[in-house]
């Protein structure tokens, strides 16, 4: 008998939740167990997967059981290379979080409840192949990351979580619109995501295609968060608690550019070809947007904030460019791969400055860069670390963005020169921002109150070290990442 392994990945998680939410308050040490537990079994199931995988099959592995069968509704789970390398970034990154903590220690069940929920609803989007589930997963991540933010943010954590929720609910909305006019369009009617992809409903780049294509755009687009829908972003970092800005970056930000990819671009190829240069416009002010504004910050919650806001606006234009030159032609190859990777590779490393940020917030209770000094001599493995998390964040060769936003511009080069050459201005500021955080930070004579400040301790490096490992493992050798992904296998038929 197979193990169905892709339902257990997101089946244990979710019992966890109800049974961490359920334990009686004295059990005190038994939420973070529990935790752990369901994170750990999720990991080996994705492991297990991965070892099944076929890389040059496209979607596979499939699990189906009927749900509603009037509507053609399943619990319908499947993996293709890009969803594998989504849903392996989702364990690890929840593995370490829950070996951190939020809140109180030890963990409470509301938070070892909310985390597990969180899981599951992110590992259920990933691999779902049912438009039902993809959109109630979606929507149950709204949920757990309100909670999050509400209950263990920062002073204005409750203004943070309303706006957080109401933008991105807002912009679940159109989706769901999306949802129901491929389902009333497709013959027989099904919102098997699989079928849609193979055979989409909608060809063509007419009125009925473009509205469709425009409501997953909008709700994608304010999920990533692209200019001018990115003003919830900033706030909710700031204000989250550590596990949460981690979880927020490094997981569901990925929602949207995952939905480009496989709705946009997977279903409605025709229509995206014909937007697609307004779509890298908009990738580009990301860009470069971003990374000016971050380039001002002085909180280094905010930098890495509105640096999120500039990496995943490359990722932007490399689906876009994906669209325009055509999935199956070698830029259109380059441009999803490379943008594909920089989804993972962005998650790892973000994920690793939100970390940092926190754990010097902890000790000197500031984050202000011009206050903080000299951190290098009392905290050497903090500071070598975040100088190694400042190098990857800026691009550096040899570590784990450099190949992806490598891809990207080779393929958007192949399409549009011009925007390709303007994007590279956002590696230039980005380089100029975190070695000037670096400079201002790291470097030269602590001042006093600084002088004794601790250095890393063990729960920080359990959490912090695994990224650091693969983000020079991603750098060195992307075939780790890239044979996985693999789009030749499972884009053909995009583009014009």
């Amino acid at each position: 008998m197979t193990v169905p392994w892709l339902s257990v990945a997101v089946a244990v998680p979710l019992l966890g939740a109800a049974l961490a939410a359920l334990l009686p308050a004295r059990l005190t040490a038994a939420p973070r167990l529990i935790a752990l537990g369901c994170a750990a079994v999720s990991a080996l199931a994705v492991a297990a997967t991965w070892v099944r995988f076929d890389g040059g099959q496209g979607m596979q592995l499939v699990e189906e059981v009927e749900w509603i069968p009037a509507l053609d509704v399943a619990w319908r789970l499947g993996v293709d290379g890009m969803s594998l390398a989504m849903a392996a970034l989702t364990v690890v990154l929840f593995a370490v979080t829950i070996a951190y903590g939020v809140g109180p220690r030890p963990m409470t069940r509301a938070a070892a409840a909310l985390l597990l929920l969180l899981e599951a609803a992110c590992l259920a989007f990933f691999l779902a192949q049912d438009f039902i589930l993809f959109y109630v997963a979606f929507d149950l991540t709204l949920v757990a990351m309100y909670f999050l933010i509400a209950l263990w943010g920062e002073a204005n954590r409750r203004y943070a979580a309303l706006k957080f929720f109401l933008y991105t609910l807002i912009g679940s909305l159109p989706v769901l619109l999306g949802i129901i006019a491929l389902y009333l369009t497709s013959e027989p009617n099904t919102f098997d995501m699989t079928v849609l992809a193979a055979d989409p409903a909608v060809r063509g780049a007419g009125t009925g295609a473009t509205l469709i294509w425009l409501a997953f755009f909008v709700g994608f687009a304010i999920k990533t968060p692209i200019v001018p829908f990115h003003t919830w972003l900033p706030a909710a970092h700031v204000e989250a608690p550590t596990a949460g800005s981690v979880l927020l970056a490094g997981v569901l930000l990925k929602l949207g550019t995952y939905g480009l990819v496989r709705v946009n671009l997977q279903m409605l190829p025709d229509a995206f070809a014909r937007y697609a240069l307004p779509v890298a416009l908009l990738g580009l002010v990301s860009v470069v947007f971003g990374a000016l504004v971050a380039l001002a910050q002085r909180d280094l919650k905010r930098l890495v904030a509105y640096t999120s806001i500039n990496h995943m606006g490359y990722v932007v234009i490399g689906v876009a460019a994906a669209a325009a030159a055509g999935g199956a032609s070698r830029a259109g190859e380059l441009a999803v791969d490379g943008a594909v990777f920089q989804m993972v590779a962005h998650g790892v490393v973000t994920a690793a400055l939100f970390f940092l940020a926190g754990f010097i917030a902890s000790r000197a209770g500031t984050r202000d860069l011009d206050e903080l000094s000299g951190l290098m001599r009392p905290m050497p493995v903090y500071g070598t670390l975040a100088a190694l998390a400042f190098f990857a964040s800026l691009g550096l060769p040899g570590l784990a963005q450099f190949p992806g936003e490598l891809q990207i511009f080779l393929g958007a080069f192949a399409v549009w020169p011009a925007v390709a050459a303007l994007a590279v201005l956002g590696l230039v500021v980005s380089a100029a921002l975190f070695l000037r955080a670096l400079q201002r930070a790291f470097l030269g004579e602590p001042a006093e109150r600084w002088a004794r400040l601790p250095d890393l301790h063990a729960r920080e490096l359990v959490a912090l070290v695994p990224l650091m490992v693969l983000t020079v493992a991603l750098g060195v050798y992307p075939p780790l990442v890239l044979d996985l992904i693999d789009s030749t296998a499972w884009l053909a038929g995009a583009g014009p």
